[in-house]
């Protein structure tokens, strides 16, 4: 069984509600309609109502079982309001900010996440990443001893022998442009946490980098290697080495040659790298 489809029969276990902000993009409308065929999750459409009708319409989407909120006619807008309100006051945002702010998908449906009236958001489709982000971090916040905000990518390659069953965490592949050796090991405890989270097996990480175990020497290589020496000091269960070229860390007859003492080398399933 593939990650995805685990992912799906757990969540057909655990039916969760996500919220989607971006409502009046067609593909949000074609994906609403395939989860809720699928029934591995409740959806919650924010946007203005009658235009989210209108394109499904011309579309020819069915998204009939999505409730579909309009920030502007929202009976929980004033609640919102004050909501966003007293979490910012000490930033400095005014009544009148947070009123704005509201009316915006994203922090609306941050704010139904903070409420616990859904589960999770997802938004990237039309939105960047920090117009994405900033709403998460000023209102969710970061969990408990995150130490630094860092992204990354579930890729599900089929038919792979390589990884978990061809599941593979890369971090930090869209937020941290240049990190030092600390931010590394921090990406790197984040993310190994993400794997066996979402994933629900243990992560082995690799500290990727141009270079396998010395075979190139330069300021990024010392600072793969420090920060592998760091992720180690700081949790001693997570398996980690570096620095490693990708060849190296995924492909055992690759390994057996590049990377002979490499502790995970037919196992690796978790990557993460500068």
């Amino acid at each position: 069984m593939s990650f995805i489809e685990e992912i799906k029969q757990r969540a057909k276990q655990d039916i969760k509600t996500i919220v989607l902000p971006e409502a009046e993009d067609v593909r949000i409308l074609e994906a609403t309609q395939n989860v809720l065929k699928e029934k591995y999750a409740n959806i919650i459409l924010v946007g203005n109502q009658e235009k989210i009708e209108q394109k499904a319409k011309e579309s020819k989407i069915d998204i009939q079982g999505a409730k579909i909120v309009d920030p502007s006619t929202s009976k929980q807008y004033d609640e919102y309001v004050n909501l966003l309100y007293e979490l910012r006051k000490h930033k400095g945002m005014t009544i009148e900010q947070a009123k704005e702010l509201v009316k915006e998908p994203v922090y609306y449906g941050m704010l139904m996440v903070k409420k616990g009236e859904a589960d999770g958001l997802v938004s990237g489709a039309v939105h960047s990443t920090s117009d994405t982000l900033r709403p998460a971090l000023q209102i969710l916040k970061t969990g408990e001893g995150t130490k630094l905000v860092s992204a990354f990518f579930v890729m599900v390659v089929p038919n792979c022998e390589y990884g978990e069953n061809g599941t593979f965490i890369f971090a930090d592949s869209g937020l941290n442009e240049n990190p030092n050796a600390d931010n590394l090991s921090e990406i790197a405890i984040s993310s190994s946490k993400s794997f066996r989270q979402l994933i629900g097996k243990e992560p082995k990480v690799a500290m990727l980098s141009y270079s396998t175990y010395g075979s190139a020497k330069s300021e990024l290589t010392e600072k793969v290697i420090e920060a592998t020496k760091l992720v180690r000091e700081k949790d001693s269960s997570i398996l980690v080495d570096g620095e490693l070229q990708l060849d190296s860390a995924i492909v055992p007859e690759i390994a057996e040659f590049k990377a002979p003492r490499k502790p995970f080398k037919r196992k690796c399933k978790c990557f993460d790298f500068s």
